[in-house]
């Protein structure tokens, strides 16, 4: 489907908006069906619909989607970064990147793990997780 028919998915249909955000990929799906089967798993029936409900009130789910859609290709090409970077690999989402590409993209990796739980929207999926792997990444510029 080209992106202009997913903005007017997207902006048009509270519920297109909800089958866009949950259907990104059958990880991100399988997760949120397991959640409205009454198994979470760190998200609730309420954390998704009020994520959906953010994003169809205050109109900017086709803004923050833009950045897929302008990017497709570029996305995944060496950047040469020149600042320290980390990066925290969690297993459901879409792409993890292997350390060796991640090294050669970020010269300056000053951390880099694989998670056992988190995907697409780790800091709202796993958030103690997150905030950990956040400061195990700044904890080696402050000792620097």
């Amino acid at each position: 489907m080209r992106g202009g028919c997913r903005r007017r998915q997207i902006a048009d249909s509270p519920v297109g908006l909800a089958a866009w955000m949950i259907d990104h990929d059958i990880r991100s799906y399988e997760m949120i069906a397991r959640v409205f089967d009454g198994k979470a798993e760190g998200l609730t029936r309420d954390d998704i619909l009020d994520n959906i409900t953010f994003y169809w009130l205050t109109n900017t789910a086709v803004s923050s989607a833009r950045l897929y859609w302008k990017n497709k290709l570029a996305f995944f090409a060496v950047k040469n970064v020149t600042i320290p970077v980390a990066v925290s690999v969690f297993p459901d989402e879409i792409y993890a990147a292997p350390r060796s590409w991640t090294e050669r993209a970020y010269p300056k990796l000053i951390h880099y793990n694989k998670l056992d739980k988190g995907g697409h929207f780790a800091a709202w999926e796993q958030p103690k997780g997150f905030a950990s792997e956040l400061r195990a990444a700044f904890r080696s510029l402050r000792s620097a």
